[in-house]
């Protein structure tokens, strides 16, 4: 099979591994002279300084011997099947490199011949790149479950991040999705050592992703796993993929998880890692799960009236991030501004990047309330919500949220 053919399958193989990136668009030319992309393979992710670089990302090989029943490359399933040696990987990397499509790797695989052979391989590419090209830039590697901790040690040394798909909050959960997966030993443990390879390693950071929806978990069941996995075991970024069924795979049958869900647990982990929300203070509903229809922050904010109207001039940095509408940037710009200045009009949180159709019903500005009191219960800003142009729903969230694609 040709290089190119290779990465083409590869590469879309990999795209099922989430590293807070957008895949890159096709080109929207036939055949452009400059400026060309690629199919796949390439997509962009931000670094932990803020960087927005492209990433060369890609699967070492689809083969795999492991049965996860949501995965299309897995073992029962029949596929075109194709693999990269290190060696060629690692030169197919700096020509996209040397040309200026792609900033750094990362590098993921399925289970070929066998699993310290497959980890072996994913390590000997990074040492390539680094020791025989000195490529100094980005490098992500799959750590992949069950590998010896002596391999871990050796791809913490050399990768800027790796990461271990945890998949789904419990053993229970797991257990629906493989049974050739051992939670405790091969997950448990495995995040428990790149703890501590990454504390030996002060530039390296670990992270993890959840499969969303596939095992019949609940928002409240993924979340604590993942609070608790900041928390004990000093993880990075948690990341969540909503359940897209795979033909020929045994949950093909399964509707898809609704990509809303896969938001409102992205909005939820920003508001535990940024915000200073606790985990009891999620807005989970009675059957565990988070309202659709409402980002949590507002969940929250409709749920507690009793904590609102803040008064702008005099609300600490912790309760405006509390305030839908204000984010970290914006919370931090009004205590600056007040510190000389007394906040009285509404354009003046504008300036200060509040979104104010969200902000005014929580807020006084000098003891005066511009916002609306009927706003304040669930069903008439949910119908307000959906009044509003669906074309700034997303600039509304991600500034709200502080997510940033």
């Amino acid at each position: 099979m040709e290089t190119l053919e290779k990465l083409k399958l590869l590469g879309e193989g990999a795209k099922y591994d989430i590293c807070a990136s957008t895949a890159a668009g096709g080109s929207k030319i036939k055949q452009p002279a400059l400026g060309r992309t690629r199919p796949s393979g390439v997509c962009h992710s931000f670094t932990p300084d803020g960087r927005c670089i492209s990433l060369f990302k890609v699967l070492l090989t689809n083969c795999c011997e492991k049965d996860c029943t949501y995965c299309p490359n897995r073992q029962e399933r029949d596929v075109p099947r194709a693999r990269f040696t290190s060696q060629e990987l690692a030169d197919l990397f700096m020509d996209f490199y040397r040309r200026n499509y792609v900033e750094g790797l990362f590098l993921s695989s399925g289970i070929w011949h066998s699993l310290d052979a497959t980890m072996q391989e994913i390590i000997q590419v990074a040492e390539i790149l680094r020791t025989k090209y000195r490529f100094g830039g980005y490098i992500h590697l799959k750590i992949l479950p069950g590998a010896r901790h002596s391999d871990i040690d050796v791809a913490a040394r050399l990768a800027d991040r790796i990461s271990l798909n945890i998949e789904a909050p419990s053993a229970e959960y797991l257990a629906r999705l493989s049974q050739r997966k051992n939670y405790n030993a091969d997950i448990i443990a495995g995040l428990r050592y790149i703890q501590r390879a990454a504390a030996a390693h002060k530039r390296v950071s670990h992270s993890t992703q959840y499969i969303v929806g596939a095992a019949g978990e609940t928002d409240k069941d993924i979340l604590g796993s993942s609070t608790g996995l900041y928390r004990d075991f000093g993880l990075k970024r948690a990341y969540y993929s909503a359940f897209q069924p795979v033909g020929g795979t045994p949950l093909s049958h399964l509707g898809p998880a609704p990509l809303i869900r896969e938001n409102r647990l992205y909005q939820s982990d920003f508001l535990l890692r940024l915000y200073g929300f606790t985990f009891a203070e999620l807005p989970f509903d009675a059957s565990g799960n988070l309202d659709q229809g409402l980002d949590p922050k507002m969940a929250f904010a409709l749920a507690n009236p009793q904590l609102y109207p803040v008064e702008i001039n005099k609300a600490s940095y912790q309760t405006l991030l509390r305030v839908p509408g204000i984010g970290p940037q914006s919370a931090q710009r009004i205590v600056r501004v007040r510190r000389e200045f007394k906040l009285t009009d509404p354009r003046e949180l504008k300036n200060a990047g509040v979104v104010l159709k969200r902000a005014l019903s929580f807020l006084t500005l000098d003891g005066r309330f511009f916002g609306s009191r009927t706003l304040l219960t669930k069903p008439q800003y949910r119908q307000y919500q959906q009044l509003s142009l669906w074309g700034d729903q997303r600039d509304l969230m991600l500034a709200d949220t502080g997510i940033h694609a």
